[in-house]
């Protein structure tokens, strides 16, 4: 039981990448026609986050004091903006089975988390700091922020074409809100990341797996976007379709250009300056985005009529997979060894 409320104690706050990596390709499976992958990955998506939803309402009553930690510590508490957008991921798969009730609920709770943590994160973690200059503390966590954000927009957009003709509208302003918050973040976090990684030395451990939610974010709005483009006609979808299309063609370009400088600087990082290459929460952030920009090339393929891209998206969704696989296996590996077995050894604090 020790085991056990160490491991409660020192959960990371972004674990919620696990339901974000898992949600996604059971989406890119299901919009392939592989019912049974599918599946078990929704499975694992559900199991995951009803879990995760426990154990981080137990940390919450039992320990308080690190999760305040947590929200003022830059480098860490960005990781929160997990759980909106692993909420919306496991509503949008709960869609696709029908789940419109739960899909609904899941987005009423997302939305009140993301409007609280919006406010609330950036404030005890930057803005609130006595300690300067805040942009030495940048990494790629801060990126959560614009999925969080997205993942309103498309769980939203999910909803929208099968409800009435006054949520519809709601749903639609929501939507279009959502992604363009989505899009002025991604300017912040990116300028500021851009100036951590520019004045201050970068060290090999510096460069951890969260920076390829710089590539996820991008992914993501593409996604958004394109299910703002299929969204039923409102007055704040047909006044924005058009600049919405092409921005996500945009955005997917750019998601497209940053895959080979992150392999390239985990090359760097695990090959160059040989920072061991284990498991860690953080791996799910690699996860997540390699799944979603499977599925946004899928939807912006079919949205904008360019086969390319939904072709380069379906084939890229089985890399996903495999890494997902990978990831997975090693955490079942780390979970029995540090969490159900006397082999455990001490578990380092998260961000470390």
């Amino acid at each position: 039981m020790h085991r056990v409320r160490r491991a409660v104690r020192t959960l990371a706050p972004g674990y919620f990448a696990l339901v974000m990596g898992s949600g996604i390709i059971s989406v890119g499976m299901r919009l392939e026609g592989f019912e049974l992958l599918s599946q078990l990955l929704a499975w694992v998506c559900g199991i995951a986050y009803a879990l995760l939803l426990v154990l981080t309402v137990w940390r919450l009553l039992r320990y308080r004091s690190d999760i305040l930690d947590e929200f003022t510590d830059a480098r860490r508490a960005f990781g929160y903006f997990t759980f909106v957008a692993g909420t919306n991921v496991l509503g949008v798969r709960l869609s696709m089975d029908g789940h419109v009730f739960w899909t609904a609920a899941l987005l009423v709770l997302s939305f009140g988390s993301w409007i609280v943590l919006g406010y609330v994160v950036p404030w005890t973690a930057v803005l609130g700091r006595t300690n300067r200059p805040v942009v030495a503390t940048a990494n790629g966590t801060w990126f959560i922020w614009v999925v969080a954000s997205q993942s309103v927009a498309v769980a939203s957009a999910s909803l929208q074409p099968g409800s009435d003709q006054e949520l519809s509208g709601w749903l639609a302003l929501l939507a279009v809100v959502s992604w363009s918050v989505g899009i002025f973040l991604y300017a912040s976090a990116g300028v500021i990341v851009a100036m951590r990684m520019l004045l201050y030395e970068l060290r090999a451990i510096d460069l951890n797996p969260p920076y390829w939610v710089a590539m996820g974010a991008c992914a993501i709005t593409v996604l958004a976007g394109a299910r703002i483009v299929e969204m039923a006609d409102a007055p704040m979808v047909n006044a924005t379709r058009g600049l919405v299309a092409g921005l996500s063609v945009v955005f997917w370009a750019f998601a497209t250009w940053l895959i080979p400088p992150l392999i390239a600087a985990g090359w760097w990082r695990h090959w160059r300056h040989r920072v061991p290459l284990t498991y860690d929460a953080t791996l799910w952030s690699i996860v997540f985005p390699l799944g979603m920009y499977a599925v946004a090339g899928i939807y912006l393929g079919q949205a904008d009529q360019l086969p390319v891209v939904g072709v380069i998206g379906a084939v890229e969704l089985w890399f996903a997979f495999l890494v997902w696989t990978l990831v997975f296996v090693a955490m079942v590996v780390h979970l029995w060894r540090t969490v159900l077995t006397d082999r455990a050894s001490s578990i380092p604090p998260p961000g470390r």
